[in-house]
């Protein structure tokens, strides 16, 4: 779970550093292209979802080969979407910023944020693979030091870059490709210390074709259910451009509180993923139903959590997040909304991972 709450955290930096400036178009900007940008690799969060059951289910049928084909067969899918966006990046932008319809300054802040951060889309669906392959071995402790790692690289950036520089949003940016790239890197370093040095998988076990067939077709089945929701997201950031940069910009502040309780909630997800897919691989049905009950009563425990946190702390931290009074004031309005949320989402987490 406190893995999972990290990940989101480099579109928050950026929102936060950038409404320190005061400025309500750039804070606007930072907003849509980070919605996009979590939309966008969201889309594909199928590589690490798929990466956690596999690696468990390989775990859990004692296939030591596999275990290591399936961290190959995600990084080679990765680099290929990762490829594709950037090579798309120009129509891209067009469409994904068109379809948020902000005012001109807040589309041009955006349009800036986005052709540069894209280039971290190889390195950052690469990062869902390693995260995924760590969490499906029950190497939560190794998954959350990763992804504390890339985020404080990617503050420590941020600041010197937005603050100290004063580079604005393409040091926003620039600050998040610097930190999947470092994440990237210590994630292979890892990968290779667990295996002893053994990544090197034959060609026939890598693209072995019944494997192969299983793995795009869950993915496929993964990436329909994320772009459904997605369209949601996608709506409500639209919506919020259309009213006005203030809107839009306290639906970014409360967009962040939702993105926090989503991304934590999804460790359950993780953790169905992990133990039931060991236990469906060992073929053990006690073991997956014990799993299924423990995901559930312990989610509505921890969505209780975050609601109190969220009702208790929630002013203050939107506070933090934004300098304008205008955009506070619009944000506190609706946080009652975001705060009950998470107890209405602990079904949707869990079996999700199930």
């Amino acid at each position: 779970m406190v893995a999972n709450l990290t990940t989101p955290l480099i579109g928050i930096v950026s929102t936060i550093a950038i409404g320190r400036l005061g400025d309500a178009t750039l804070l606007g900007g930072v907003a849509i292209a980070s919605v996009i940008f979590d939309c966008l690799f969201w889309l594909f969060a199928f590589l690490r979802m798929s990466t956690v059951a596999f690696t468990a289910q390989a775990l859990g049928a004692g296939e030591t080969l596999e275990l290591h084909a399936v961290f190959i067969r995600g990084l080679v899918v990765a680099a290929l979407i990762g490829a594709g966006l950037v090579v798309l990046q120009i129509p891209l932008a067009a469409i994904l910023l068109g379809a948020m319809g902000g005012s001109e300054g807040v589309t041009r802040a955006a349009k800036t944020y986005f052709v540069i951060r894209i280039w971290s889309a190889p390195l950052a669906l690469a990062n869902y693979v390693v995260l995924g392959w760590l969490i499906g071995q029950a190497r939560a402790k190794l998954a959350l030091a990763l992804q504390i790692a890339i985020n404080l690289i990617n503050m420590a950036a941020t600041v010197l870059l937005v603050l100290v520089m004063d580079a604005g949003i393409s040091g926003a940016a620039i600050a998040a490709v610097i930190a999947e790239a470092a994440g990237l890197l210590l994630g292979i370093l890892i990968a290779w210390r667990l295996t002893r040095g053994h990544l090197a998988i034959p060609r026939a076990t890598l693209l072995q074709r019944d494997r192969l067939v299983r793995m795009l077709g869950v993915n496929r089945d993964i990436m329909i259910r994320t772009a459904s929701l997605i369209a949601v997201f996608l709506f409500f950031t639209s919506q919020g451009a259309r009213a006005g940069d203030v809107t839009l910009a306290a639906n970014a502040v409360l967009n962040n509180f939702l993105l926090i309780s989503a991304f934590f909630l999804d460790g359950l997800a993780n953790a169905a993923e992990q133990l039931c897919g060991r236990a469906f691989g060992a073929r053990d049905k006690a073991a997956f139903s014990g799993a299924v009950w423990l995901v559930i009563s312990w989610g509505f425990a921890f969505a209780l959590g975050v609601t109190i946190i969220f009702g208790l702390f929630g002013p203050s931290l939107i506070e933090l997040m934004t300098a304008s009074a205008e955009v506070r004031h619009g944000a506190r309005d609706y946080l009652p909304f975001v705060v009950v949320s998470p107890l209405l989402a602990v079904f949707a987490f869990g079996f999700d991972g199930v």
